[in-house]
């Protein structure tokens, strides 16, 4: 697999922007917005910008390069996961704001009903919205991170088990906590469905 995806590109310029630089000594706003000469040389600039960017969008284009070899899918869950949670914890340690997470996803204590009251009533959200998101992006981390790793061992004892014995009574013979290993799966289970709930809520 090889992939490069560049960072977004803008390459407009803006024919304000001209104005101000070349023309540097005059005013080119007034109180009630631009004057009548720099709109006349802003209109005539403006296609000018136009073509540049544009001309600058096919020499330098964004990137997205993505080369897919048929070993990649062989294990395709392993391979997604190596790439996703780096981005997740960038993402978690970046971002500027949070979706708003239903409060069936999350625990009780984080719940906006268990949020203290608003102080304005036109307060958008409550003291714990970034929290939920928060745990959302936590488990989300927790369930990718820990994908391949042997975590079910800890739900088995095999002290008790006779060495000697055939397979199936050595497979008889071990203790397994059931409750704990069934709770383990329905976290990982619950992760990777708010993962493809909030999936569009995955920007900065």
């Amino acid at each position: 697999m090889k992939v490069y995806i560049n960072k977004y590109r803008n390459h407009w310029l803006s024919p304000y922007t001209i104005l101000e630089k070349v023309v540097f000594w005059k005013d080119v706003w007034e109180k009630n917005g631009e004057t009548t000469w720099a709109k006349t040389w802003v209109d005539r600039l403006n296609p000018y910008c136009v073509a540049l960017g544009k001309f600058l969008d096919k020499v330098h284009p964004k990137i997205d390069y993505v080369k897919i070899d048929p070993w990649d899918t062989w294990s395709m869950d392993h391979t997604l996961s190596l790439m996703i949670v780096p981005m997740l914890k960038q993402l978690k340690a970046t971002k500027h704001g949070a979706p708003n997470v239903d409060d069936e996803d999350v625990p009780e204590n984080l719940r906006s009903t268990s949020a203290p009251s608003k102080e304005n009533n036109y307060d958008y959200v409550d003291a714990n919205h970034f929290a939920r998101w928060d745990w959302v992006l936590d488990e989300m981390i927790w369930a990718f991170e820990t994908y391949d790793k042997d975590l079910e061992a800890q739900y088995y004892d095999d002290s008790d088990v006779d060495k000697n014995a055939s397979i199936d009574d050595q497979a008889r013979q071990m203790k397994v906590d059931e409750e704990g290993l069934q709770a383990y799966y329905d976290r990982r289970r619950n992760a990777f469905l708010l993962f493809g709930k909030y999936y569009q809520s995955l920007w900065d």
